[in-house]
């Protein structure tokens, strides 16, 4: 397992999408047939790209929509098992400790 910390989804559509084309994200989001703040979200950082963004963003830019939710899973998965410890489960087949 690599070190590296994971690229957030948002740097790699802004480098591989926006700039290239020099698009802001309202041209963006009326090539993309979305809300320019649905857009603004991602592009932030502060939402995923879902699986509807991804087919929308793989017949815009050509990747395939697969690329961009490997990245997403890439990025949230990580800082998912950052919080596990955080969780109250208990695995199945186990009794939680008595107290």
């Amino acid at each position: 397992m690599s070190n590296l910390e994971p690229i957030h989804t948002c740097r790699i559509m802004r480098a591989d999408c926006l700039e290239p084309h020099n698009l802001s994200v309202a041209d963006a989001a009326r090539l993309l047939g979305v809300t320019r703040q649905s857009l603004n979200n991602v592009v932030n950082g502060h939402a995923g790209v879902s699986p509807n963004m991804a087919l929308r963003l793989s017949a815009a830019f050509g990747e395939d929509a697969h690329f961009w939710l490997h990245h997403q899973l890439e990025y949230d998965l990580p800082q998912s098992r950052q919080r596990v410890p955080l969780l109250n489960v208990t695995p199945v087949g186990r009794r939680p400790a008595d107290t």
